[in-house]
This record gives C-alpha cells, structure tokens and sequence, in this order.
C-alpha cells in the first residue's frame, strides 16, 4: 500500500498519457501515490502564485514553471522540459466538415461556433489564436470563437455539440474517447509556437524525493515512449 503523497497540477492535454504513465510509475514506485488535478495551466500558475498545495506543476508551456521560478516558488534546479506538444482540427464523426482542406474548412459559411482554448489561460489557445493568424483568418472566424477554460473542455465543446469544430491537442485527439468519435488533422508546427511543455517542483513539496522519482521517470526513455504514443514529441527532437 502507498506509504507516500504527492499532488500534481498538470495541464489537461495531459490527461490520457498521465493515466497511462502513473501506471508504469506505480509499477516501479507502488509505495508513492500520485493524486493528479488536470486544468488550465495559466488557472494553475495563478492558483501556485498563492502557494495552493500541489507540490508538483506539470505545464503546457516553460514560461509559467519559469515565472514560478522567479517568484521564488519554485525549485530551480528542477525544472525540466518532457514535452512538445501539437495542435490540430477536430470533428465529429458525424460531421459533413471536410475537415482535409485544413485550416480552410473554418471557414465554412455552415459553421456556427469554433471552440479553442482561452488564449489568456492556455498555451493550446495561444497556439490555436496564433495559426488563425497565421493563415489570416482570424478576424474572418473571430466571433465565432468559444474558449474553453482548458483545451480538455475545449475539446469537450465539440464533442458534445456545443461547438461545430474546433483546434484542440493532438494528445487529446489521439486517445480514445476522441479517436473513436472524431476525425483529427494536424495543423503545421510552423504556423504556431512550439509548445514546449515543461514541469517543476514546488519550494513547499511535502516529499520532495517522491517528486523527483516522478520527474526522474516522466523525462526517462519510458516516460518519452508513452508520451509519444499521444501525439506528443521528444524535446531533443526539435
């Protein structure tokens, strides 16, 4: 039985591969439990900004790790980058969306709402609000836009129906429910960000050792491998 705790705000891209990689984690660690809470990474930077009692970060993005750095709630010596994560378009299976003219298809007069995640939240929006730019259609789709608070709601928006299609992560894209229900098409890394994913420990850690064998494991060959079965890429590969 689990001796240890240790809690772990993590961006919502992350949901599937996490469930996957505390699997492996607990088959090496059985005596540490990992209790996880997925979320917007922005929400969760403002939340360990005053000092809420997650002892690691796990974020879509280095920046908010960095500032927690700087603000003196973070371990430096901790950081590290485990990801890069993508973006793409996302439909229903039951959508007549021809989702293969790429980024074009959003403007389809058919269509009624697009979901991204809130750009002033998550990185995954940023990324989303930066390709629509990148393509110069954005003020063409800009009052069609929902934000999710996360990019996991975000997809939710359009699995759901309460968004007609929708820029959601590749991570999310590729796991099941999503992969059953949806058709996923990659948008290109250079019409965004590279969204470097990278995580830290926190100054108030209750067990900073049972973090560091979970960092330890999330950056090994292992942790990669199952990392890159949903969507995401290695950081010495870019």
């Amino acid at each position: 039985m689990p001796t240890r705790s240790i809690s772990v705000a993590a961006a919502s891209d992350l949901k599937f591969a996490f469930e996957e990689l505390l699997a492996e984690f607990r088959r090496n660690h059985p005596e540490i439990e990992v209790v996880t809470t997925f979320g917007s990474s922005g929400n969760f930077y403002t939340q360990l900004s005053s000092k809420a009692p997650f002892d690691m970060f796990f974020s879509a993005d280095l920046d908010y790790p960095r500032t927690l750095i700087d603000q003196g709630d973070a371990v430096k010596e901790t950081l590290f980058e485990y990801a890069i994560g993508h973006i793409g378009i996302w439909v229903r299976n039951d959508s007549p969306l021809d989702i293969d003219q790429g980024i074009d298809v959003l403007k389809d007069p058919s269509i009624v709402k697009i979901a991204i995640a809130n750009p002033r939240f998550a990185p995954y929006g940023r990324a989303a609000e930066a390709a629509l730019k990148h393509f110069e259609i954005y003020d063409a789709v800009q009052d069609r836009l929902v934000l999710g608070d996360n990019i996991a709601q975000t997809a939710q928006f359009i699995e759901t129906g309460a968004a007609d299609i929708g820029i959601i992560a590749a991570s999310l894209a590729s796991a099941s429910p999503l992969k059953d229900q949806g058709r996923f098409r990659s948008l290109p890394t250079d019409s965004y960000p590279a969204l470097r994913q990278g995580g830290v420990i926190m100054t108030w850690a209750r067990d900073r050792s049972a973090c560091d064998s979970l960092r330890t494991f999330v950056i090994s060959e292992p942790g990669k491998t199952i990392l890159r079965k949903y969507g995401f890429d290695s950081p010495e590969n870019q």
